[in-house]
């Protein structure tokens, strides 16, 4: 019986032991999972709110450049020659969007400003500009424009060129300026440059220098990455505190990529894994087509379309910010 006795506490004392073992296990186990850090969910925006539908005057049917300001946004439309634009401009509290009027004729539409296919705003002694970037090589491959409330002049022209030769853009921002100069973002596909020139000057060459390229077969949207993405079409593109937003489409379906620290960028960059957007439209299944993009007031990413629900149906484009989505 006494050997029995010793046999058992000898038993319970081993699951004791084994029992404080296993529990001070546990703990260690429950510290160190809550020093991993945990990763970060991607941000993915798909909804959209439109605030207004913009016309086809002087037949200018396809929507093309767009500009961010601080209350309006402004969006170009052009012909199927692309000789002729209209320049809208939609106050972006309420939708309300005026045709603009050019300034040196008299007449809602300019013809030196080509395809036109993106534009960038700027400010000097209390003046207001953009520049538009034309598709065309030459003297007219940049054009600049002072407006005064819903009026514009044409107040200069310059050639772009790259390693001597005549380049065509097809985007454009700015991405700093001082007293003396203004340095430019342009865009050729997956290609972007940098250019400065100098603040007050309405003529001149701007020589480009090829500063780093975009990876975007490696790009996920929604956390994959998209297997015909070489198929989408570039547009133009947005920027803002060292990102670049980029807008690409493909029929019914845009995409808008994102790529951070463009300052010191070089050679082939990848986009951000964390941030994307998307618009699968079955409203519109011929074109769905952004165009343009920017952050305003440093919060809702804005943008623009041609958005068709059957070829020649040109009714539809217009001026659109993502829903939840703040650059802050």
């Amino acid at each position: 019986m006494k050997w029995r006795f010793t046999e058992r506490m000898a038993a319970i004392i081993q699951i004791w032991r084994s029992s404080k073992r296993l529990t001070l296990f546990i703990a260690i186990l429950l510290c160190a999972s809550m020093l991993v850090p945990v990763a970060a969910s991607a941000a993915y925006y798909n909804t959209y709110s439109t605030v207004a539908t913009l016309g086809n005057a002087n037949d200018c049917y396809a929507a093309q450049g767009f500009a961010v300001g601080s209350t309006y946004v402004y969006s170009v439309k052009v012909n199927g020659d692309n000789n002729k634009a209209v320049i809208y401009r939609t106050k972006m509290s309420d939708g309300t969007t005026t045709l603009m009027t050019n300034g040196d004729n008299g007449s809602s539409y300019a013809t030196y400003l080509g395809h036109a296919n993106d534009v960038v705003l700027s400010s000097n002694d209390g003046n207001y500009y953009m520049f538009v970037v034309t598709m065309n090589a030459g003297s007219m491959s940049l054009v600049k424009l002072k407006y005064v409330g819903t009026t514009y002049y044409k107040v200069g022209n310059y050639t772009i060129k790259y390693d001597g030769a005549d380049k065509a853009m097809s985007g454009v921002k700015i991405t700093s300026k001082d007293a003396s100069s203004i340095n430019f973002l342009f865009k050729s596909g997956r290609a972007l440059y940098r250019g400065s020139l100098p603040l007050t000057a309405t003529s001149g060459t701007i020589n480009v220098t090829n500063s780093f390229s975009l990876n975007i077969e490696d790009a996920k949207v929604n956390g994959s990455t998209i297997s015909n993405i070489t198929s989408y079409a570039f547009q133009g593109f947005g920027y803002y505190n060292n990102t670049i937003y980029v807008p690409m489409t493909y029929k019914n379906v845009s995409i808008v990529l994102v790529y951070r620290n463009i300052s010191t960028a070089s050679g082939t960059i990848q986009a951000d894994p964390n941030l994307s957007f998307r618009v699968t439209s079955s409203a519109f299944p011929d074109l769905f087509e952004i165009e343009g993009v920017g952050v305003a007031n440093g919060d809702k990413l804005w943008f623009s379309t041609n958005r068709r629900t059957a070829p020649g149906d040109t009714a539809h484009d217009g001026v659109h910010y993502f829903k939840d989505f703040s650059a802050s």
